[in-house]
């Protein structure tokens, strides 16, 4: 990790604190319910204070309305930069129009701000965190037979969730086609509930019956709800359940059997190196960034981290070797 941000942020060591020397970063956060966001929260945190930034947090609940009014109270507050996960990409355009008339730079922090003017766009490749979890399933298909399946995508409101089913559509679509794949069912989980995620599964347990091969599921907090209800049917562990997050509660079922997988997103890894751009564009520099993203009104200069699928055989050699999880949190 050091020598890529060395690449990429060469300047900073130059000119990082030539305007400013205490930048203040306004943090606008859809939700703090999912474990992943306060990892995310903390790392961000440590990481800016540690370049001698101050970081202001605001936490929507997974509220439109009230996120918009969160970014315009940290505009009120005049802080140099606004880092933004959206609970709706499409619902922050006007937020990010108030940043832009203040002319505060706005980075997109893991979700990209649609049809919006945003600076840059810090995220994993959501397009391979689906194909992950589609090529594990796919890889452990029945042989004499199709596998029946089960599909459930995240928040029809986040453009990743569009991402990671564009990602498993890669994969499954092929087989799809090929008959080798029966799609029982499949539907979008509101707000990346697990409650919704469990209602989900409970209607395609009605719907088709208790011969189910597989769920592909987008992330490990609707994976919980699915399992429950599988679990309540006396199906948890003989049904593959993939996930994504790397969330305890999930890497605690894959040493259970109860889910098969997850995808490993080195949170530490972005949120560092989006705690980095935040203070490098507070102090008007300019990052090198190797990618764009079309976000409907701009090419967005991105950077895109890296995923790893992760089972019980690679566990410890990911996520704990990391210091993610501690190897006692998951006994």
């Amino acid at each position: 990790m050091k020598s890529r941000l060395a690449c990429l942020f060469l300047a900073v060591t130059a000119a990082a604190f030539a305007s400013k020397d205490k930048p203040v970063i306004g943090l606008s956060l859809d939700t703090l319910k999912e474990e992943r966001w306060q990892h995310d929260r903390d790392t961000f945190i440590a990481a800016a204070e540690k370049l001698g930034a101050t970081v202001i947090v605001q936490s929507a609940n997974s509220d439109d309305t009230r996120q918009v009014r969160d970014v315009e109270s940290l505009i009120s507050r005049g802080v140099d930069v606004l880092v933004i996960v959206p609970h709706n990409g499409d619902a922050m355009t006007r937020a990010v129009k108030s940043a832009n008339e203040a002319k505060i730079p706005v980075i997109a922090y893991d979700r990209l701000i649609l049809n919006a003017n945003i600076d840059y766009y810090l995220t994993f490749d959501n397009v391979k965190v689906g194909e992950a979890q589609a090529s594990y399933a796919a890889a452990r298909l029945p042989k004499n037979r199709p596998a029946k399946i089960v599909r459930i995508y995240g928040a029809p409101t986040d453009n990743n969730a569009k991402m990671f089913k564009q990602g498993q559509d890669n994969i499954l679509d092929p087989l799809i086609k090929a008959g080798k794949i029966t799609v029982l069912h499949e539907d979008w989980a509101l707000d990346w509930k697990p409650e919704n995620g469990k209602k989900i599964m409970n209607a395609a347990i009605t719907k088709s019956g208790r011969g189910i091969d597989m769920v592909v599921v987008s992330n490990d907090g609707t994976a919980g709800g699915a399992i429950q209800a599988l679990l309540e049917e006396g199906l948890a562990g003989k049904v593959l359940v993939t996930g994504q997050d790397a969330d305890l509660a999930a890497c605690q079922r894959i040493l259970r059997g109860t889910q098969a997988m997850t995808v490993y997103k080195p949170l530490k890894n972005l949120a560092t190196l989006a705690a980095q751009v935040a203070v490098d564009v507070a102090k008007g520099n300019r990052p090198t960034t190797p990618s764009t993203l079309d976000n409907g009104t701009k090419q967005v200069p991105s950077i895109f981290e890296k995923v790893i699928s992760v089972d019980k055989e690679n566990l410890a050699a990911t996520v704990i070797a990391d210091g993610f999880h501690k190897a006692e949190a998951l006994r």
